[in-house]
């Protein structure tokens, strides 16, 4: 570990995160620095808001360009969070530009509705649209006691592709392991000291074809690997002890989300995702590469959809809409009711409920901000980067 200390600015926003996260638990995501600052004591959110205005002033004086924009967008969801835990009645778009510094965006249900015809007309059959899509996927589930054997081999290409075509620090790695009763599919624990442990959710069945943008989300070269690098370059190399923690209502994890949600495609092309989807993978589960082939299809048009957990998340907290409005949306658009109350469930969580913007509006501003060249892939993974640097 590296015998740097945190400096007074790091300090102070570690210390008040922990104080936040004593009103709001789950706001720290993970933590790995100096223990003697994780302090959870309860005190009042007044004095909190207070210390974090004085922050905010301090962050001014950071003569690093790079780690004051960071400083000044984290501290700034910070203060939004401490205004909400004051009681403070935020309309849900700005707590969602509050806390992410992103505008919520509310699908095109002219372009769902197309979408939802060319998936009616793809999938075979003439029974109820989710019942259709169940039964594709059914083809293709890894049951619970074969994941882990499954995903050894993602994880171990996806590694090896990471190393030679992005870099990894050494001395890192994770675990992972299956839970249940959980409203995400998949989620990165930062440990701290490079460490990682991945859960896969099994509330769901979990289809073969879903497994390798999984594990790269979570592991190679996403979530895992972003806080590992940074906690390398960042903490060990530049004392910016600030990057020891993991914040999950705040600016960085649009930006983490963005990461994740294009890590697969980083290192490794759709066509290459294919061939070993139905070949080797296919062999290695036990599954007839017909049936993996159609899963990819179907897997390929449910990316037009990717807008409808948001939509309905302005439903729910912006427009007022029930519980069962909700619900029925999430079915309109080829959800079983599993399904649909496995989404409604991640939307109403409070710590989740702004959270989901995070996934549709980070991917697009990382794709973006790589395909004009703006950043690379490499580069969002040792820079510290907010949601106004890639639109720039």
């Amino acid at each position: 570990m590296t015998s740097l200390q945190p400096d007074d600015l790091a300090r102070r926003y570690i210390r008040l995160a922990h104080h936040l996260d004593a009103h709001s638990p789950s706001f720290i995501d993970g933590y790995g620095g100096p223990a003697e600052l994780a302090d959870r004591t309860l005190r009042p959110v007044a004095e909190v808001k207070a210390e974090l205005e004085a922050l905010q002033d301090d962050v001014q004086n950071e003569p690093d360009a790079t780690r004051r924009t960071f400083l000044e967008a984290q501290t700034r969801a910070m203060h939004t969070l401490a205004r909400i835990l004051g009681s403070e009645k935020l309309p849900y778009e700005k707590e969602v530009r509050g806390l992410y510094g992103i505008d919520p965006v509310r699908a095109d249900l002219s372009e769902l509705d197309a979408a939802l015809r060319e998936l009616d007309a793809a999938l075979p059959g003439t029974g109820p649209l989710s019942e259709r899509e169940e039964a594709v996927r059914s083809r293709v589930t890894v049951e619970p006691e074969n994941l882990l054997r499954v995903a050894e081999p993602i994880v171990t290409e996806l590694r090896r592709r990471t190393q030679q075509q992005l870099g990894l620090p050494d001395g890192e790695n994770f675990s992972i392991g299956l839970v249940n009763n959980q409203p995400w599919g998949g989620y990165n624990w930062p440990l701290g000291n490079l460490q990682s442990r991945i859960d896969i959710n099994t509330d769901l069945a979990v289809a073969l074809t879903s497994l390798p943008d999984l594990m790269a989300h979570e592991g190679y070269p996403g979530h895992h690997t972003e806080h590992a690098t940074k906690e390398a370059e960042l903490v060990r190399g530049r004392g910016w002890f600030e990057h020891s923690i993991q914040l999950i209502n705040a600016p960085e994890c649009v930006v983490s989300e963005g990461i994740a949600m294009n890590a697969l495609s980083a290192v490794m092309s759709e066509q290459e995702v294919g061939e070993w989807l139905t070949g080797e993978l296919a062999s290695v589960a036990g599954l007839e590469p017909e049936a993996v082939q159609a899963a990819l299809h179907l897997a390929r048009l449910k990316e037009k959809f990717s807008s409808v957990s948001g939509h309905a998340a302005m439903m729910l907290h912006q427009d007022g809409a029930s519980q069962r409005e909700v619900l029925d949306f999430f079915q309109h658009y080829g959800a079983t009711e599993e399904r649909a109350q496995k989404s409604f469930e991640f939307i109403a969580q409070p710590t989740f409920r702004a959270y989901i913007f995070t996934y549709s509006v980070g991917s697009g501003l990382v794709r973006r901000a790589v395909e004009r060249g703006a950043v690379t892939f490499r580069e969002l993974l040792r820079e510290p980067k907010t949601p106004s640097d890639l639109r720039v």
